[in-house]
């Protein structure tokens, strides 16, 4: 690997007369429910110095399709237990909490729905149910037979 530094002198030039690309304002997704991946997982700091998991979710429906929506899930003594129950819907079950860092990369790609809802200037991301996967949603109605009607 190249470790010397990358001179980036031969575009000063051009960067200083280009002018940056307006994009407006950033708008968050709307409230409602979203079946979205977790796309990232960090164990991470909060603001206030608490141990965190910074969670990535990315929509795959029904409205916003592959737009990002984040949260956050603070460790303190009184979120424990919601912290818990996340990870165990999302397919986690600890003995100890100090096994997650080891186990991070097992919650990514887990399909979840959500609820998104703003309540004045906080937006909260609720997580209601791990959704059935593909494969298992496959074998189901490969078991099922003709007996599972589309809707």
């Amino acid at each position: 690997m190249n470790h010397e530094p990358i001179d980036l002198a031969q575009f000063d030039s051009e960067f200083r007369n280009e002018a940056a690309e307006d994009r407006g304002t950033f708008e968050s997704v709307p409230d409602g429910k979203y079946q979205v991946a977790v796309e990232k997982v960090e164990l991470t700091h909060s603001s206030t110095g608490n141990p965190m998991l910074k969670w990535t979710l990315r929509i795959l429906a029904p409205q916003c399709v592959n737009r990002l929506i984040w949260r956050n899930s603070v460790f303190t003594v009184n979120t424990l237990k919601f912290v818990k129950t996340d990870l165990m819907l999302c397919g986690l079950n600890l003995e100890k909490l100090s096994d997650l860092p080891n186990h991070l990369n097992q919650l990514l790609d887990v399909k979840l729905e959500i609820t998104k809802r703003t309540r004045g200037e906080h937006e909260n991301v609720y997580f209601n149910r791990r959704l059935e996967t593909v494969a298992a949603s496959s074998r189901y109605q490969q078991e099922a037979g003709d007996a599972l009607i589309p809707f």
